[in-house]
């Protein structure tokens, strides 16, 4: 005997995960806080909500880093590591980059004009 069982539309809905909202994919940017570790030295912590990958707070930290560059003087950065880390919904980098008034050798480097241009144009925060 086949048994026939009527759930309510109210009672799936309960259930139903909410439908996002563009609101779910604007990033939120919790701040940066930088410090001087040499004379050519930086360390940048970033964090943020709603990253959609870990290249948001990857870019994110390179924003940052690009502005103290371009505020100290020089020209250039270049990427040395980044720590990520996400808790509770936060996204975090731990960054390191050398800061340099010409060109540094490597393939991660930063132009500090140009990248705190493009970062501003893309609404992401330098400060």
């Amino acid at each position: 005997m086949t048994r026939l069982v009527l759930i309510s539309p109210l009672a799936l809905a309960a259930c139903a995960q909410p439908v996002p909202t563009a609101e779910d994919f604007i990033p939120d940017y919790l701040g940066v806080e930088t410090t001087a570790l040499d004379e050519d030295l930086v360390q940048v912590n970033v964090a943020m909500t709603k990253a959609q990958s870990q290249k948001d707070v990857q870019r994110y930290a390179e924003c940052a880093a690009a502005r103290y560059t371009r505020d100290r003087g020089y020209g250039f950065a270049r990427h040395l590591r980044t720590n990520l880390t996400k808790e509770g919904g936060v996204w975090a980098a731990d960054a390191v980059y050398t800061i340099s008034p010409t060109l540094p050798a490597g393939r991660a480097t930063i132009d500090a004009e140009v990248t705190v241009a493009a970062c501003q144009e893309s609404g992401i925060p330098t400060v």
